[in-house]
């Protein structure tokens, strides 16, 4: 039987790769790691957010080669319907998906002002003031599924697809101490203190390779 594979690049910086690792882990699949090198025009692009790329995440399995982290997640779903990747009740369901959406197609402003780097930590940082909305709308998303589901994550007791797509935004904000309500600071810490984010993290901090231009000083 072929070895599921998933194309990521570096864990220190790419929210992407994070997101569709995070996902294969959910949905209870053992994937080998490719790793596209930091060198790679298409790869450095995308990390600098100057254009899209269609390298990572790439998942293959089974004679499917799947890129772009909805469709893994879906796909994912579809192969392992009782992972629990999204919540069984229907309109929790679309709630989920909804959310999950929009992470994926929104918030650029909030993607270049705090680009993902989990080997530092700031205390004080200047936000960019057009980040400020997409930080207000991730609150009120936040708050709203915490609010409906109990938490401690967004739908209820166990992490989903919305809570993979999140990830990244999380850490971000404890990179960056961007200060938010004491629920969804909670929450950052909640994703945080995940085994899965742990191992990553863990990973990220043995890298070798830099992106001088992501790690950012002030």
């Amino acid at each position: 039987m072929a070895v599921a594979e998933l194309t990521i690049s570096s864990k220190n910086y790419s929210s992407w790769s994070l997101r569709g690792w995070l996902l294969c882990r959910l949905a209870g699949l053992d994937v080998v790691e490719k790793m596209v090198a930091l060198d790679d025009p298409e790869n450095r692009a995308e990390l600098l957010l100057l254009s899209p790329s269609v390298l990572v995440p790439r998942l293959t399995h089974e004679g499917a080669s799947v890129w772009d982290t909805l469709a893994i997640a879906e796909y994912l779903h579809e192969l392992y319907p009782g992972a629990g990747m999204y919540p069984d009740d229907r309109i929790a369901r679309a709630h989920c998906r909804s959310v999950s959406g929009e992470i994926h197609s929104g918030f650029a402003n909030l993607r270049s002002a705090l680009p993902m780097n989990l080997k530092v930590r700031h205390t004080k940082f200047p936000i960019f003031s057009g980040a400020k909305p997409d930080i207000e709308r991730i609150e009120t998303i936040w708050t709203e599924c915490l609010d409906s589901y109990g938490g401690p994550w967004l739908f209820g007791d166990h992490p989903t697809v919305a809570d993979a797509m999140f990830a990244p935004v999380a850490e971000r904000f404890l990179t960056y101490a961007v200060p938010v309500s004491p629920a969804c600071a909670g929450y950052c810490k909640t994703i945080n203190g995940w085994a899965l984010m742990r191992e990553w993290i863990d990973a990220a901090r043995f890298e070798p390779d830099e992106v001088e231009e992501l790690d950012i000083e002030f």
